[in-house]
């Protein structure tokens, strides 16, 4: 089978490139040959497979001169219809899309009638801010009064013309209805898939497949003494919630790993509050680093106030084998079992979080316990090879139907 693959960045930006390129991975190790459209960058990473680029839309430079071409580009039409023709896919896979590669990619390949599936890795297609927050805040203006809400309220990195820019892509995609283009949406959680559903998107179906990482070697681990963080310094990950239970806890220890607005935030509170001992920022680290951070860990938390989808962050730590403290919001809980492979909370409750910390600080039993439960739940549900089992019975079923037309 000859799949090709889409997203808007071609380098690891978020969960949705990892996503993106350890679904090709997938792929060419079961037989099947795979190539990239994407964005030009100067990050973007080499593959050795096929790949086609657009020229780069920074929306960050509030060019009015690409305004349109954000929701409709003939030329990216066209060099999606050079990939078509050259690569000739039986299968296309889009990943993040919107507001750089824009909507004339989905015409060119219904145009040469190949099956197309989406993996829906945010709520843009019901909310133009794409991660349902205002103001730090959650936010569900868009789906219950209308995506203008997004303009009125400039809700897209506090910019009128990206906003603008937002809520009319929005308005031109329900107009011209189209997801419903895509045969199939992939959503990583139940709660993504509600959210699509309760915001009246006009698609065909939504299924739901949970995210995957890939298995590695690492050897069993015993309980570490700290709690690790990792991930993006921000309000919506709720990290200052977590600085302040481990500052009630004694002698609890906190390793942060990131960077983000919230950086100086966290290290006035540790200054301020003489934590240098027991709280430690290390800033951002690659992968291998991350891994021995969770290895070595008691366990980790998560502890956002957002909408999280299915984070790469809880399924990498399961695969390690180690529990998860995390808030009960979004599609976490459909990850951790509270009591099983770790605990939940609720979002926002710093004194529930500072007692579930304390229980997994105390007990050494408890720590491995759910750390094997996690291993456990991981081999059931998240494995690549289980991954793989579901999408391609979504291509095969998408390619026999196309073959019956």
């Amino acid at each position: 089978m000859r799949v090709l693959l889409v997203n808007k960045f071609h380098y690891l930006r978020g969960g949705s490139e990892k996503y993106y390129f350890e679904l090709g991975e997938l792929l060419k190790k079961h037989g099947h040959e795979i190539a990239f459209f994407s964005m030009t960058n100067e990050k973007n990473i080499s593959t050795g497979n096929k790949e086609y680029f657009v020229d780069e839309i920074d929306m960050n430079t509030g060019s009015k001169l690409q305004a349109l071409n954000v929701i409709y580009s003939k030329k990216n039409k066209a060099l999606m219809k050079k990939a078509l023709d050259e690569f000739k896919p039986d299968i296309v896979h889009i990943n993040n899309f919107q507001r750089q590669l824009s909507a004339s990619i989905l015409d060119a390949i219904k145009e040469n009638n190949i099956p197309v599936v989406m993996t829906a890795h945010d709520f843009n297609p019901v909310c133009p801010a794409s991660i349902m927050l205002y103001d730090g805040e959650i936010c569900e203006d868009c789906i219950k009064k209308g995506c203008s809400q997004c303009f009125k309220k400039k809700c897209i990195k506090d910019s009128t013309l990206k906003s603008l820019l937002g809520t009319l892509e929005k308005k031109y995609y329900d107009m011209r209805k189209m997801f419903k283009k895509f045969d199939c949406i992939v959503s990583p959680s139940e709660f993504v898939k509600d959210k699509l559903i309760e915001g009246k998107l006009n698609c065909n179906e939504i299924r739901v497949i949970h995210n995957f990482v890939n298995e590695s070697k690492h050897e069993e681990s015993k309980p570490g003494n700290y709690a690790f963080y990792f991930g993006r310094l921000s309000k919506e990950k709720g990290i200052m919630h977590l600085v302040k239970a481990i500052r009630e806890i004694e002698n609890a220890r906190l390793i942060i790993a990131g960077e983000g607005d919230e950086r100086e935030h966290i290290e006035e509170y540790i200054k301020n509050n003489n934590l240098q001992e027991r709280i430690t920022l290390i800033g951002y680290q690659n992968q291998d680093n991350i891994r021995k951070y969770i290895t070595n860990a008691r366990f980790i938390v998560v502890p956002s106030i957002w909408y999280e989808n299915c984070p790469y962050s809880i399924l990498e730590t399961m695969e390690i084998g180690k529990p998860v403290i995390a808030s009960d919001i979004g599609g976490i809980p459909e990850l951790v079992s509270d009591g099983i492979n770790g605990y939940l909370y609720e979002p926002n409750d710093i004194h529930s979080l500072k007692e579930k910390l304390k229980l997994l600080f105390e007990s050494d039993e408890l720590a491995k316990t759910f750390g094997k439960n996690s291993r456990e739940l991981f081999n059931k549900n998240y494995t690549a090879e289980r991954y793989y089992s579901e999408i391609i019975k979504i291509y095969s079923s998408l390619l026999s139907l196309y073959e019956k037309c």
